[in-house]
C-alpha cells in the first residue's frame, strides 16, 4: 500500500489538510504552531485508489527547541517511508527562509513532492500564492484546505503521482502466508529465525533493525507456507523517538498479502495500545490472528503466572476472543515448536467450508433456543443462511426484517458458528438481507 506524507512548518495548516482529505475531523487543529506532535495516520479509500495518510508535526529546519527538533525527526521519517510528499505552505504568511530549507531537502529525496499552498480563499491570495514559484518548481496547487477549495485538483495529482499497485503474488492456490507482526523490538526476526532454524534474517536488539518486509518460504507437514517479517523504523542521531506508529503502517502492508497474523507480543512490557492497534487491523482485514507472547522466558513466574497473564491477554483483547495465546521464547527456543502446528490448525479452519444443511439445522436451534427482538414491534424472522466465502469464513443470513438485527444478536449467532464447527482463530463474516417469505 501506499504511503502519502503532508510535511511543512508548523501551523500551515497541514492537519487541517489532513481532515479534509480524510473526510473527518481526525487530527487535532487549533490555530497555533505545535498542536501536531506525533505522526497521525488513516487508511484513506476514497479516490478509488487506497493509500496511507500521515500528518506530521510542523519541519523547523534550523531549531533547536528540543520540541521542534523532535517533531522535525518525525517529519523526516515520514518522508522516508512515503512514495508521495505534500509540502504545505502559507499563502498568507508568505515563502519564508524554512520554506526554501524545506525544499531544498525534499529536493534531495528523489521522490514526488507536490508543493501546496494553501490557505488560499480568494483571488489575493491566489495572487500572492505566485511567489512560491521561487522554489523553482513547475507547478503549485493552490488550496484551501478549510473550506476545500482546490482539494479535487490536489487529489487528482496525488493519485497519478502514486506507484502502480505492486501485483499481490497469490503463489500456489495451497500456500499459506503468515504475517509476523507487532511493534519494534518484540523479537519479530529472532522469532522466524527459530521458527525455520536458520539464521534467515538479521535479528538485532535494537528496535527497528528490519527496514523492508522479508519472505521467507518454507515446507511444514509436506505444506507450503511463506514467513512474511515487517518492518520496524530504525532511529536516526540521538534523537529518541516513538517509532511504533510506522510499525502499524509495515503491518498493514503485510497484512494485505497474508492469510494467517502472528501478532507477536513483548512479554515483560505486557499489551501496549499498539499492539491493540495492529491487532485491530488484522480483524478489520479478516485475517486469522494467533497471539504469540515472546520473552516469556524473562517473566519471574510461580504457579498462577500464566493464568493471570493469560486472563489480562484476554481482557485486553477482548475483540479477538478465538486467536489463540501461545507463550514462547524466540531467544531460547521455548514452545516456539508449537507454533506452526497451532498455525497449521488455524489455517485448516480458515478454509473450512460448511455444508448448507448443517448451517441452516445450526441457524434453526439457534432460533429456536433463543428467538430474534422485536423490530419495530414485529417479528423478525430468519429463512436460511448460506456460506459465501472463505479466508474468513463468510455467511449471510436470509429473512424479512434484517436491518433490524441488533449486533448482539449477530454475536449470538456468530458465537453459535462457533460451538458447532470451531472456526479457532478465524474471524466470522456475517451479513444479513432481506427475502420475502415466499422465496
Amino acid at each position: 500500500m501506499s504511503v502519502v506524507a503532508i510535511v511543512g512548518r508548523p501551523n500551515v495548516g497541514k492537519s487541517t489538510l489532513f481532515n479534509r482529505i480524510l473526510g473527518s475531523r481526525r487530527a487535532i487543529v487549533e490555530n497555533y504552531p505545535g498542536v501536531t506532535r506525533d505522526r497521525n495516520y488513516a487508511q484513506i479509500t476514497r479516490y478509488g485508489t487506497p493509500f496511507v495518510l500521515i500528518d506530521t508535526g510542523g519541519f523547523e529546519p534550523a531549531s533547536e527547541d528540543r520540541l521542534l527538533m523532535q517533531m522535525r525527526e518525525q517529519s523526516r521519517l515520514a518522508v522516508d517511508e512515503a512514495d508521495v510528499i505534500l509540502f504545505v505552505v502559507d499563502a498568507r504568511e508568505g515563502l519564508t527562509p524554512s520554506d526554501d530549507e524545506v525544499a531544498d531537502m525534499l529536493r534531495r529525496c528523489g521522490k514526488p513532492v507536490l508543493y501546496v499552498v494553501n490557505k488560499v480563499d480568494g483571488r489575493s491570495q491566489e495572487t500572492a500564492a505566485t511567489e512560491f514559484y521561487a522554489l523553482g518548481v513547475e507547478r503549485l496547487y493552490t488550496v484551501s484546505a478549510e473550506h476545500g477549495r482546490g482539494i479535487d485538483d490536489l487529489m487528482q495529482a496525488v493519485i497519478e503521482a502514486l506507484p502502480a499497485p505492486a501485483k499481490v503474488d497469490a503463489g500456489n492456490s495451497d500456500e499459506t502466508r503468515l504475517a509476523v507482526i507487532g511493534r519494534p523490538n518484540v523479537g519479530k526476526s529472532s522469532l522466524i529465525n527459530r521458527m525455520i532454524g536458520v539464521e534467515r534474517l538479521v535479528a538485532n536488539p535494537t528496535a527497528g533493525t528490519t527496514r523492508d518486509s522479508i519472505d521467507t518460504p518454507f515446507i511444514y507437514n509436506k505444506k507450503r507456507y511463506v514467513l512474511i517479517d515487517t518492518a520496524g523504523i530504525r532511529r536516526k542521531g540521538r534523537v529518541q523517538q516513538k517509532l511504533e506508529k510506522y510499525s502499524v503502517i509495515q503491518s498493514l502492508k503485510a497484512m494485505e498479502r497474508a492469510h494467517v497474523v502472528l501478532m507477536v507480543l513483548d512479554a515483560e512490557e505486557g499489551v501496549t495500545e499498539q499492539d491493540l492497534t495492529i491487532a485491530g487491523y488484522a480483524l478489520e482485514r479478516g485475517r486469522a490472528v494467533l497471539l504469540v507472547v515472546n520473552k516469556w522466558d524473562l517473566v519471574k513466574k510461580d504457579q498462577g503466572t500464566m493464568k493471570q497473564f493469560t486472563e489480562k491477554v484476554r481482557h485486553a483483547f477482548k475483540f479477538l476472543p478465538f486467536a489463540p495465546i501461545i507463550y514462547v521464547s524466540a531467544l531460547s527456543g521455548q514452545r516456539v515448536s508449537k507454533i506452526m502446528s497451532e498455525v497449521e490448525k488455524v489455517a485448516c479452519e480458515f478454509n473450512r467450508q460448511v455444508p448448507t444443511a448443517a448451517l441452516n439445522r445450526v441457524l434453526e436451534e439457534a432460533v429456536l433456543s433463543h428467538a430474534p427482538p422485536l423490530v419495530q414491534g414485529k417479528p423478525l424472522k430468519f429463512y436460511y443462511m448460506t456460506q459465501t466465502g472463505v479466508r474468513p469464513p463468510s455467511f449471510v443470513v436470509f429473512g424479512n426484517r434484517t436491518t433490524g438485527v441488533h449486533f448482539s444478536y449477530e454475536r449470538y449467532l456468530s458465537n453459535k458458528l462457533r460451538e458447532a464447527f470451531g472456526f479457532q482463530g478465524c474471524p466470522i463474516r456475517l451479513k444479513f438481507k432481506n427475502r420475502s417469505g415466499r422465496d
